[in-house]
């Protein structure tokens, strides 16, 4: 039995002569101009991408040939309808007369309700947001997730048609550029974008270009930004346990590390290792694809690296080699006979990034889950605190508050915390604390929490 939104006869029904070199045309308008810059088949983007999401793009494609009137005022669902339509059920037809006047649109996805809905503001045809009954995507959307999607209305009900595309900030800002410079709009403040419907009609295929400019290059290269810490240092990860020499219980190192002054305890088997020099700015490399940061305490003290006590084993953990060097001579003149050897081993991101499980796994931490997401969620108010003071580059290098202060920056500002709440959203585990942290008292800090929607 059919399914309300079966289109396996339109599909057979558009293999016809008649039609076949029409749906040819749109799909080269699709991928044409990707295929010929990568020197891929359409075949082979099922290898590099997978199969669902090779027939997704190819549904994209469809679906924007069904809403196009070709040569002579023609479309294939007014075509089929008045030849085959009796074969349809009532439903069927009401969905294919839907898709018929659709729109590709991106959306801002909020309020999602999962199995049942979600809102949608249409960033480039502006208006309020609005309801969208959907039950399987809403399942593994997230809050301020952007998406490319066909919105039809049935039954007094919005729903989203079959082809969707997820999109990152890299591929809005694509597609964001693209659709300005094909439909001759300025590069004015995103917000302010409106488009007419048939401009954006006219901008379809640039969703599955944008998509696949995006997707392609990382799948392709696999390749990571370069990470440097406050210092200009590169990121490699070193993890120097300390075995606790024979006789040395863990409470007689806790009290020598209570002597150090640049020493932290959080609990009474964790210590920050903070820097007890002035603080100083964070190395801007200048370069787009070197990307350089810090964890800071409360304050703006920089935290250089952690220590705990586990398992007998005191375990230093910082990001690069010089901080490894100074810390290692730091605890073995603090603790002298009461360890011995260290011992190192050393990461990095993409080898750290490896080792991680696909999806999420066991606790690792000897903390109980409240404690541990107490300490984290602290850790993480310092160091966004901090952060409101120093430049962002998704802010033009300005501060947020200092971007706040504008109406253009407000929603710069705006899209950058839905950016950070997004990314906090989609970690595997959605019960460690990283993925819950609460980001509304910043909305409220900076005064922005207007366009929280």
């Amino acid at each position: 039995m059919k399914t309300t939104h079966d289109l396996l006869g339109l599909m057979k029904f558009m293999g016809r002569d008649n039609w076949q070199g029409d749906l040819q045309d749109v799909m080269d308008a699709h991928f044409g101009a990707v295929l010929d810059e990568t020197d891929l088949d359409f075949e082979e983007l099922g290898d590099i991408l997978g199969d669902h999401w090779q027939m997704t793009l190819w549904g994209c494609a469809f679906e924007d040939a069904l809403s196009q009137e070709f040569e002579g005022g023609r479309n294939p669902i007014d075509d089929y309808l008045k030849r085959r339509g009796w074969k349809e059920s009532a439903q069927t037809r009401t969905y294919m007369t839907a898709l018929r006047s659709s729109l590709m649109s991106l959306y801002e996805v909020s309020e999602i309700v999962p199995g049942q809905s979600f809102l949608a503001r249409d960033l480039l045809r502006g208006g309020d947001p609005v309801l969208v009954h959907e039950g399987t995507a809403t399942k593994t959307l997230h809050l301020w997730e952007k998406i490319a999607a066909r919105i039809v209305e049935i039954g007094g009900r919005r729903i989203l048609a079959g082809g969707v595309l997820p999109f990152s900030s890299e591929a809005t800002d694509f597609l964001m550029d693209g659709v300005r410079e094909i439909t001759g709009k300025s590069k004015r403040s995103r917000a302010k974008l409106h488009l007419e419907d048939d401009a954006l009609r006219m901008a379809a295929p640039f969703f599955t270009i944008a998509w696949l400019m995006d997707a392609l290059p990382k799948l392709l290269r696999q390749t990571l930004p370069e990470m440097r810490n406050r210092d200009g240092e590169a990121f490699l990860f070193h993890e120097v346990r300390f075995p606790l020499a024979e006789g040395a219980a863990p409470g007689d190192v806790a009290a020598r590390l209570a002597t150090v002054t640049a020493l932290e305890p959080a609990s009474e088997r964790f210590w920050n290792w903070l820097e007890t020099k002035p603080a100083k700015p964070i190395h801007r490399a200048g370069k787009p694809d070197v990307l350089s940061f810090d964890v800071t305490m409360e304050g703006g003290v920089p935290v250089l690296g952690n220590i705990e006590m586990k398992d007998g084993v005191l375990v230093l953990a910082v990001n690069s080699a010089a901080r490894a060097a100074r810390g290692t001579e730091l605890l073995s003149e603090a603790l002298d006979w009461l360890v011995r050897t260290p011992l190192t081993s050393i990461q990095t991101v993409e080898q750290l990034m490896a080792s991680r499980p696909p999806g999420p796994g066991p606790r690792q931490s000897d903390l109980p889950p409240d404690v541990e997401a107490r300490l984290v969620h602290e850790m993480l108010d310092r160091q966004y605190r901090s952060i409101l003071d120093e430049p962002v580059g998704m802010l033009g290098n300005k501060s947020p508050r200092a971007a706040a202060r504008s109406k253009a920056g407000r929603y710069k500002v705006a899209e950058w915390l839905k950016y950070l709440e997004l990314q906090s959203a989609r970690h595997p585990d959605p019960a460690d604390p990283m993925a819950s942290y609460d980001f509304t008292w910043i909305w409220r800090e900076l005064k922005v929490e207007d366009l929280r929607r």
